[in-house]
């Protein structure tokens, strides 16, 4: 077991009343959270669950994510890809040349050259 899990946020089945967001977290946490906010509790998704990762790992804890991702995203992961955050770039309109009112985040995959 590389990772030596302590605890599971999302258990199945959920206990009653157990609700992983309002818990603190063990040391080395397995994190398999509702896809969609529909799916969670109290329509709680993916999103409440990655900003309560976030918080426990700022607090010295571990934490491995399942998450879903688009086809691609994996293709460029398993082939090395290493991925950064871009923000949200406000690109201008074709046309007005307006900055996007909401844009959306964005990501910058690089695949290196291999070195021969």
């Amino acid at each position: 077991d590389e990772f030596h899990f302590d605890f599971d946020p999302c258990p199945y089945p959920r206990p009653g009343g157990w609700d992983g967001l309002k818990m603190s977290w063990g040391n080395s946490t397995f994190l398999n959270p509702p896809f969609t906010a529909r799916d969670g509790l109290n329509g709680k998704g993916p999103t409440a669950f990655v900003r309560k990762a976030i918080k426990e790992h700022r607090a010295g804890k571990q934490i491995i994510l399942l998450l879903p991702v688009q086809s691609y995203i994996n293709l460029l992961l398993e082939a090395g890809a290493e991925i950064r955050s871009m923000g949200r770039i406000r690109w201008l309109e074709v046309d007005t040349k307006k900055p996007w009112e909401k844009p959306g985040p964005v990501a910058c995959f690089i695949l290196k050259a291999i070195k021969s």
